[in-house]
């Protein structure tokens, strides 16, 4: 059976994808690992200091800082000699897509010897549901109302990283716990810089029933909105988990109230850019001879 990290009795909303998250991914890295958690959901999770729900060594740091702060963990590690200890920077979307990019962009530039896992709930949760770069079109936030929802697309984080070339990139899901844990162990058998975006289903911010969680993650890989892949130094694609071929966006979207105010012109509209992201997708694996069967 394999060893628990997280304790109960934590702060988490029920339902939270977060919480799902980080006790799966300490179950695969083990107790040999230190997190560096900035201003996010799981600052709150955890616990108030000096107590904590994780039995790992935890640093809570500024909002922007997540990056810098493993870097310097990881230099501090090397210097003692211990290799074996891996740091894991566990960030929200806010910390990572937004006021964070900063520091992970020295980070993985640099190919610092890090763990970098973004757990994406798709706004600001932790604040009060404020839109961030990872918030997808259309959606209802706070700062995003129903008659003024957000016009932009999704941030694509994994093009970025794979933009820096770094040793390994790959998305996640958390209605995808194998497929997640083989990601997890390829990581931290890669020296270098590993970026995981992992999707975190909210049940307050999307506007859905807490025991909806792994459902609507599932739907979001079949329907094609989050598709599950990796990136080996920048520029070659694996697919890891194939989509229903038939199952549109409304499958996903109609568990969440966070979409409810779209019209049937804009749902049309969005299908089309989930199909054409998807092709696009399957096009830069195939030229790798790599999509699955």
């Amino acid at each position: 059976m394999e060893q628990e990290y997280i304790s109960p009795g934590h702060l988490a909303c029920q339902g939270c994808g977060a919480a799902i998250g980080m006790r799966h991914t300490l179950r695969v890295l083990g107790r040999n690992t230190i997190v560096v958690i900035p201003a996010c959901c799981w600052s709150v999770i955890g616990g108030p200091f000096p107590y904590s729900a994780l039995t790992v060594p935890v640093i809570h740091t500024a909002f922007e800082t997540a990056g810098a702060t493993s870097a310097g963990v990881r230099a501090a590690l090397d210097m003692q000699g211990k290799e074996d200890v891996t740091v894991l920077a566990w960030a929200g979307d806010g910390g990572t897509f937004d006021i964070g990019l900063q520091a992970l962009s020295g980070a993985v530039e640099r190919n610092d010897n890090i763990l970098y896992i973004c757990y994406d709930n798709e706004a600001y949760m932790n604040t009060g549901i404020q839109r961030s770069s990872a918030t997808p079109y259309g959606a209802w936030t706070t700062t995003t109302p129903e008659r003024h929802p957000k016009e932009e697309p999704k941030k694509d984080i994994i093009q970025i990283m794979a933009a820096h070339k770094i040793p390994y990139a790959a998305t996640a899901s958390v209605a995808y716990l194998a497929d997640f844990a083989e990601k997890l162990r390829k990581a931290q058998r890669i020296k270098g810089s590993k970026f995981i975006h992992l999707l975190c289903p909210c049940p307050p911010g999307w506007k859905m029933s807490s025991e909806k969680t792994i459902k609507v993650a599932r739907l979001a890989t079949l329907a094609k909105v989050f598709p599950l892949y990796e990136v080996l130094n920048g520029d070659t694609y694996i697919i890891s988990v194939e989509p229903h071929k038939d199952l549109p966006i409304s499958e996903y979207f109609k568990y969440q109230r966070r979409f409810a105010h779209l019209s049937p012109q804009q749902m049309v509209e969005i299908q089309k850019r989930v199909d054409f992201e998807w092709e696009r997708l399957v096009h830069k694996a195939m030229l790798e001879g790599l999509t699955t069967g």
